[in-house]
């Protein structure tokens, strides 16, 4: 259509909203399905932060905020990267946005041109390529595939880089493997990275409190302090608080790009939603007590599903360090035919084939950058994901 946007060609829709749209689909069609797309805890909100919410309704904190967020939030934010990172921060550093997602619009809108090139660790979370396109850079990739346990070496990201490399995205624990660097795995990286001056990183720590077993977690200007000025810190309240549906992302950086991204969002959407705000100072201000006993579910579930997709023929389920994803390789069922009739030519096929027989919606690998593979994830009941791996395997068996 003419009349649309060139921009616009740049951009395919997100496949993970996408199969969790088809599951809704298939649901309304009167065929269960268990929908295991998303990247959304099954636990609620905690009632000390829904309180928050609704005391702040009730004293009529519902008008306006500052573009970056209220004082108050901001002031939260560095307290925590404080307290849990190392990191120092004046409350002028930090923004509140929108989700995490306009974080990095605001961050790719504020400081690309037209040539710039955005580094991106494959398989990456599905709309870091698109929103560097929307805004006008050149999304590139660089392989951190099983042979490395999905994990980006230092010598790969070394000659990933280029003169035109503008922003490095750098995302532990992962989204879609979960793999998560340890601090000497990341000081690899950060070493490389100090060699190269012109590379800022953008640094996605949303799933930072759902790291497992004794591993302990470090981001990157924790790591290499002279990385500190040309780091964005990135984190949010969706995953770790279960505030998905609050939409409140938040980053901390060097003062003018703070700014920059303050001028992007003020003619974008102005402040985050007030009442949302508040109960985000209460989320990081207030007990954390249901973090570790919510860590711990989820750390069995990874253990569950791990087995059980193991156990299905033809799929190699690797142990992740962290987030709430499994992503198993299907290299050995590519080419095979399901009941259907119809060969399983990709992991696209293979997720179409398991959604339209078994009812199990899950994204496949290729949608992320890299396969034959496909992303579970395993925020949902013991009982749920029991009957999805159960699904699984019996259509792994039924392949021939």
């Amino acid at each position: 259509m003419a009349f649309l946007a060139d921009a616009l060609k740049r951009v395919k829709p997100s496949a993970t909203i996408a199969m969790a749209q088809k599951a809704r689909d298939l649901n309304a069609q009167g065929k269960k399905v268990i929908s295991l797309s998303a990247g959304e805890p099954d636990f609620d909100t905690p009632d000390n932060i829904k309180m928050a919410a609704i005391k702040a309704i009730a004293d009529g904190k519902t008008k306006y905020t500052a573009v970056s967020g209220i004082t108050e939030l901001r002031q939260a934010i560095v307290a925590k990267f404080k307290r849990e990172n190392g990191l120092d921060y004046k409350w002028q550093q930090a923004i509140v946005c929108t989700g995490g997602k306009q974080v990095l619009f605001n961050a790719f809108m504020a400081t690309l041109n037209a040539g710039d090139e955005v580094l991106i660790p494959a398989p990456y979370w599905v709309s870091y390529p698109e929103m560097v396109a929307l805004c006008g850079g050149t999304p590139t990739f660089v392989s951190a595939g099983p042979e490395t346990n999905y994990k980006l070496t230092a010598e790969a990201l070394d000659k990933a880089i280029t003169p035109k490399t503008k922003w490095f995205i750098f995302n532990s624990p992962s989204n879609p493997t979960g793999a998560a660097y340890t601090r000497a795995e990341l000081k690899a990286l950060t070493d490389v990275l100090m060699k190269h001056p012109q590379v800022w990183i953008l640094t996605d720590d949303m799933y930072e409190h759902l790291v497992y077993g004794d591993f302990t977690f470090t981001t990157p200007a924790q790591v290499e302090p002279g990385l500190y000025e040309r780091t964005l810190t990135m984190n949010g309240l969706s995953k770790a608080y279960s505030m998905t549906g609050w939409r409140i992302g938040y980053a901390a950086g060097p003062e003018a790009l703070i700014k920059a991204m303050d001028l992007v969002q003020g003619q974008q959407t102005s402040g985050p939603n007030s009442i949302a705000q508040w109960a985000g100072v209460e989320a990081l201000n207030g007990t954390q007590d249901y973090i570790p006993v919510r860590r711990k579910a989820f750390e069995q579930r990874r253990d569950l599903v791990v087995s059980m997709l193991n156990q299905a023929k033809g799929l190699s389920c690797p142990t992740p360090e962290g987030a709430f994803y499994v992503y198993p390789s299907i290299q050995d069922v590519i080419g095979k035919k399901a009941p259907s009739g119809k060969t399983i030519a990709t992991d696209e096929d293979f997720a179409m084939e398991l959604v339209e027989s078994e009812g199990v919606a899950v994204v496949h690998g290729s949608a992320f950058g890299l396969g034959p593979a496909f992303r579970l994830s395993y925020a949902e009941s013991t009982e749920t994901l029991t009957a999805a791996c159960e699904k699984i395997q019996k259509f792994c068996a039924e392949l021939r």
